[in-house]
């Protein structure tokens, strides 16, 4: 059973497509979506082997338990992620499905504004549950909020938001304000390290529109990037035969959470637990955490088209 819970943002830095194989619909590469909302997701598998990689080829060294690892120590990503052949033991460390929370959507005014909906607040607010408390900002009936943006808004014309080439009648709310503040604040955190982040924390602050579910939703399904591929054929300088392709991306500024869950050691001998080892399952599951927390890199590469720029995300843990 997992005995510690942390929940931690994915923010797209460039278009990303975490690709669910070829289908028979008009895009022939589409992206991962869940079967009953349409929403755009990462699968866990997925997720788990991109950040696994990360740490095997990461040159990090952290302190765990007073002590100073390199995080590319097999043995210890063999202990939390689990063992490459996968029958001496289970990992400790498991994720969730990255489910969608912001939405980028180009606005008439402002550019492109940030745009949810109160199912995925509400169900943010459950998996935040999971991990920690639930904060006051949060502690609303989020249905009550449709659309709504926060007060003294960029993107807001005469009380209309223009998305897309979709008008929409909005109003200010003080509650939404609170909203867009404290994600602001928890996705692009005021700290020395992530100072590049101001522009983008107040913007958020801003630009964020809570539309209805059925809104919401119709914008994930359309306003995803579509990217038409080709091979040239070296010889003739056309189209290779049978080279004509689509793919959908997520566009760049979109931003998904998951939750990094921990259980104990999964060994049965103890010395084996190394810097892992704890007196409490409570305790050795913290230390999992832990390690999952330091020697998270920053920047990683999520999905398909890694040597053409795409999927690199910047993972930022809740505080």
């Amino acid at each position: 059973m997992f005995k510690k819970i942390k929940l931690f943002f994915i923010i797209a830095e460039t278009p990303l497509h975490p690709g669910s194989g070829g289908e028979l619909g008009l895009v022939d590469l589409p992206i991962q979506r869940e079967k009953y909302t349409d929403f755009p997701k990462i699968e866990a598998s997925g997720l788990k082997g991109c950040i696994r990689e990360a740490f095997e080829s990461s040159t990090k060294t952290i302190q765990l338990n007073s002590q100073t690892i390199n995080v590319n120590d097999k043995n210890l990503i063999s202990l939390v992620f689990g063992p490459e052949d996968g029958e001496a033991h289970a990992g400790a460390l498991a994720f969730t499905d990255a489910r969608i929370l912001l939405f980028p959507v180009k606005s008439l005014k402002g550019v492109f504004a940030w745009i949810t909906c109160p199912m995925v607040l509400e169900r943010f607010k459950e998996d935040l549950n999971l991990a920690d408390k639930i904060p006051d900002e949060l502690k609303v009936d989020f249905s009550t909020l449709e659309n709504t943006l926060p007060q003294q808004t960029n993107i807001c014309i005469e009380s209309k938001v223009v998305l897309e080439e979709y008008t929409f009648e909005v109003r200010e709310s003080e509650t939404t304000s609170k909203i867009a503040e404290f994600l602001s604040e928890k996705i692009f955190p005021d700290t020395n390290t992530n100072a590049p982040y101001k522009f983008w924390r107040k913007k958020l602050e801003k630009d964020l529109v809570i539309l209805s579910n059925d809104d919401f939703t119709q914008f994930v399904k359309t306003s995803t990037e579509i990217i038409t591929r080709t091979k040239i054929d070296n010889k003739t300088g056309t189209v290779a035969s049978g080279a004509l392709w689509t793919e959908e991306y997520l566009p760049q500024d979109t931003i998904l959470y998951s939750l990094a869950m921990a259980s104990p050691v999964r060994v049965e001998k103890e010395e084996a637990k190394g810097v892992l080892k704890g007196n409490t399952p409570e305790e050795e599951a913290k230390k999992v955490l832990e390690f999952f927390e330091s020697g998270c890199p920053e920047v990683l590469q999520i999905g398909g088209n890694q040597t053409i720029g795409k999927g690199l995300v910047r993972i930022q843990i809740f505080k």
